[in-house]
């Protein structure tokens, strides 16, 4: 059997998350693949960059934890498609994933991008399982 978490761990663990990273993170979105990891460098074609509200994350509840307020950039800073995020307070990359149009780790509302135009994320959700 796998270790097993009730659902109130579940939610510390994601609650620590945003406590970890702190008020306010920056949230860009690039072309191509992601790095190996967190530690290695970032890749691929800045397109959109945003600063997180304060509280940039709803408090965990039944194992999960939702993006909070509004995620935008008014205006692009390039053009190309966008295939993953990081998520960085200051130099320090803190969690990376996919970016798709309705599907991926983070959901925007045009993965198209065109340098200029308004970025917004439309759904983004963790969640801790059960191993």
């Amino acid at each position: 059997m796998a270790v097993q978490y009730s659902v109130a761990v579940r939610n510390a663990q994601l609650d620590a998350i945003e406590t970890t990273i702190s008020t306010a993170p920056t949230l860009n979105i690039f072309t191509g693949s992601a790095p190996a990891d967190c530690a290695t460098a970032n890749s691929g074609t800045l397109l959109a960059s945003m600063t997180l509200p304060s509280d940039w994350m709803a408090a965990a509840s039944s194992g999960s934890k939702a993006k909070n307020g509004t995620w935008e950039d008014t205006s692009a800073d390039d053009t190309g498609t966008a295939a993953h995020f990081r998520i960085h307070q200051g130099t320090t990359c803190h969690m990376q994933g996919t970016v798709g149009q309705g599907s991926g780790d983070l959901s925007l509302d045009n993965t198209s991008i065109a340098s200029g135009q308004q970025v917004t994320i439309t759904t983004f959700t963790i969640s801790a399982g059960n191993a």
